[in-house]
């Protein structure tokens, strides 16, 4: 039942807060709102499963330092960065930081919605399920698409793996395409937030797969 989750929004705009508290109480969930990252810290969580929507640039504190604050006092609650900075940089460090999702701004309500579910159930297990989870998607993948796969990690563009692999852009996209489904990865930061932890150095992650 989505009326056990409570919620917390993290964001300095008011209107902002006020639309996405409406959207998610009527979606059923408990919402609880806080005007600054200093203002969620100071206050202590709500009992049961919880779920953090921040948004990324903020005054004082912002979305990502607020991550890292969370990170650096092993806070497990799953975070969703909401931005409308579509900076894929920045994207990628939120997920590096602990976000378990990257939402941009405008969204729909069954995206979020989908979110937030999908984090809450992320919080439920362990990091070595998840990292079994990953792995057994990584298996799913041709040689071809574990080879894109690199090249995105890498930080490449299509043009750029292309010429390291030998084919086209148009193929690149195809198969990246491919690792985006079968990775079950909603966007780029949600992609590098499965398959880095497991890559430790060079390939080390790609040969787990075998």
């Amino acid at each position: 039942m989505q009326n056990d989750i409570t919620v917390h929004i993290v964001d300095d705009e008011e209107e902002f807060r006020k639309s996405l508290t409406f959207l998610l109480v009527c979606a059923g969930f408990a919402v609880r709102t806080h005007t600054s990252a200093t203002a969620f810290l100071d206050q202590p969580l709500s009992e049961g499963k919880c779920c953090l929507l921040t948004e990324l640039r903020m005054q004082g504190i912002d979305g990502l330092e607020l991550l890292e604050c969370l990170k650096a006092h092993h806070n497990g609650i799953p975070a969703i960065v909401i931005s409308g900075d579509g900076d894929i940089a920045l994207a990628v460090q939120a997920m590096k930081a602990g976000a378990v999702d990257f939402i941009e701004k405008p969204f729909k309500e069954d995206v979020l919605i989908a979110a937030i579910k999908e984090a809450i159930a992320h919080s439920e297990i362990s990091e070595e399920q998840r990292d079994d989870v990953v792995l057994a998607r990584i298996h799913q993948l041709t040689q071809r698409e574990q080879q894109v796969l690199t090249g995105i990690v890498d930080g490449l563009q299509n043009k750029q793996i292309a010429f390291e692999l030998g084919i086209s852009a148009r193929t690149v996209e195809v198969h990246r395409a491919n690792v985006m489904a079968k990775m079950k990865a909603r966007n780029l930061p949600q992609l590098m937030k499965m398959v880095i932890p497991l890559r430790p150095s060079g390939n080390a992650w790609l040969r787990s797969a075998g």
